[in-house]
């Protein structure tokens, strides 16, 4: 691939390369490792600085087994079961349905902070509403230390509530519960708990993916 931009970057264009299409039978998935779990206390928000200290790759049939191999690798094995904290941006809430439905479906509980929690209840999806910290106790942060979160689901809202996703996300990493600050990758995890739940998927060597 890099010889095909050099060379476009060239003049040349694709046309004129003879190139033809390799369709592949299984997917990749490539996840970058952080340490954050060595600086508890930093929020673990990327910015244009080069952070990780590594990546690893989850290989499958199917995309969502695939993520869920590469979270594992990265040593951030998503669950089998028990509570989602779901709490998103405005802009995100529409998203976020298909994976908030797919947790439902799958027998998750399903807490939410009050915007996301309105918006869920608005589509029929069942969730039940906690309290950010600044708005009083038992909280989303109480409910984090207590084990009644096992998935944390946040997109960024930006400095209006700042404080509360720095503080859920620097909690997760502490309490070492898997966190997701992405809707896709929301969606991506779900299809990967319901694929490993199935565990139906033969191990291969990567001979056989790429035979």
């Amino acid at each position: 691939m890099a010889g095909i931009a050099t060379e476009i970057i060239l003049g040349k264009k694709l046309a004129e390369m003879n190139l033809t299409k390799k369709p592949l039978r299984h997917y990749g998935v490539k996840e970058a490792v952080f340490p954050f779990n060595m600086f508890p206390e930093v929020d673990p928000l990327l910015g244009p600085e080069m952070r990780s200290t590594g990546e690893v790759l989850g290989i499958s049939d199917t995309y969502g087994m695939a993520y869920f191999k590469a979270q594992e690798a990265a040593n951030s094995r998503l669950p089998e079961q028990g509570t989602v904290l779901i709490t998103v941006n405005a802009n995100d809430r529409p998203a976020i349905r298909r994976a908030a439905a797919k947790f439902a479906q799958l027998g998750f509980r399903i807490l939410a902070t009050e915007g996301t929690h309105a918006f869920l209840q608005s589509v029929g999806i069942p969730s039940e509403r906690v309290l950010k910290k600044h708005e009083g106790r038992p909280n989303v942060e109480d409910a984090m230390i207590n084990g009644e979160v096992h998935l944390v689901v946040n997109t960024p809202i930006g400095k209006s509530s700042q404080i509360d996703d720095s503080l859920i996300r620097m909690t997760a990493i502490r309490l070492k519960i898997p966190y997701i600050t992405a809707v896709a990758a929301a969606e991506a995890a779900a299809d990967g708990i319901a694929a490993i739940r199935e565990r139906s998927e033969a191990v291969k060597s990567l001979q056989e993916y790429h035979g």
